[in-house]
């Protein structure tokens, strides 16, 4: 952790009674990063994003928010943090634009004199200027994602914190709220986006971390991540048991003989010494393969569970 980082949390727990549903996890959300808090349904995401802004108060630990304490200095973090934890309600018969005024009213650290101009901004931002005279009731999931987002963007933010904000979009909804957070990053704002979805945090997450039953199993940049579970090579060929031998030679661990030719993992093996010692070898090479471990793999070799069970 280090002063450059726009979340820190030290030993951060919460108990229910004799429950502990975050046990003791030290955060680090480097600035500009978009930070992907990965874990399955149950496994303490949302109740750890409810301690960072404030809803929660923590049983142990300490959080700081753009190097501010928090408890403590709130007042000075918080107008900087946008969140999107359980969105907003909206009126249903108002227009987009009529929502954001009723809401950017109700928020006491507003300027009234400027609320125009910052509704049509943020409307703009999340891409449904177009769509401001609309009403809400008309609007796509993906769409109510994104004005739920706005919301957060009347007034500048240096951290945006979004719980789960596909959920329950339909691949439209979810490739629009994906571009959103890319754009939010292009433009130096950091993001803690915690989902469930993999593939989700895999396209779009500079950094990562995995929660698990309340722990932080791991956390650093997606490379980071992906060398806990070692790329693997595959040839297919028709001299397995040669070719087998080949990849042992040069250094591949868990190698094995496949159906259609050998396997194993790469380690440091450079994947273009293994194709060119094959050449050297005059082994009749039909394919080779890189597999890059997915996120998946990467949590059932930390966890030796699949991503579908509950923390």
């Amino acid at each position: 952790m280090t002063a450059s980082d726009a979340v820190r949390t030290s030993g951060l727990t919460k108990r229910f009674g004799s429950q502990t549903v975050v046990d003791a996890i030290d955060l680090a959300v480097p600035r500009g990063s978009v930070y992907g808090f990965l874990g399955p349904n149950g496994s303490g995401k949302t109740t750890t994003i409810r301690m960072l802004l404030g809803l929660v108060t923590p049983t142990l630990g300490s959080i700081e928010l753009l190097g501010w304490p928090v408890p403590g200095r709130e007042v000075d973090a918080l107008p900087r943090v946008g969140a999107l934890v359980e969105g907003p309600a909206f009126h249903p018969y108002l227009s987009g634009r009529e929502n954001l005024h009723r809401l950017d009213a109700a928020d006491r650290t507003s300027d009234p004199a400027t609320a125009a101009r910052r509704i049509d901004e943020a409307l703009d931002r999340v891409g449904l200027l177009p769509a401001a005279r609309k009403r809400y009731r008309a609007y796509s999931l993906g769409m109510r994602q994104r004005l739920a987002i706005a919301v957060a963007l009347l007034t500048p933010k240096d951290l945006m914190v979004l719980d789960e904000p596909t959920n329950g979009l339909d691949p439209q909804g979810t490739r629009e709220v994906r571009s959103l957070i890319a754009s939010l990053a292009t433009d130096g704002t950091t993001v803690l986006v915690s989902s469930h979805l993999l593939s989700e945090v895999e396209q779009v997450c500079t950094h990562i971390g995995v929660m698990h039953a309340g722990r932080l199993i791991t956390q650093g940049t997606a490379a980071e991540i992906r060398r806990h579970q070692e790329t693997e090579a595959r040839i297919e060929t028709d001299q397995p048991d040669h070719t087998a031998r080949l990849m042992r030679e040069l250094g591949l661990r868990d190698v094995r003989t496949t159906p259609h030719g050998a396997a194993g993992r790469l380690g440091d093996v450079p994947p273009e010494k293994v194709v060119a010692a094959c050449v050297h070898a005059g082994l009749s090479v039909t394919r080779f393969i890189v597999d890059a471990p997915t996120l998946e793999d990467v949590f059932v070799a930390l966890t030796g569970e699949g991503f579908d069970v509950s923390g």
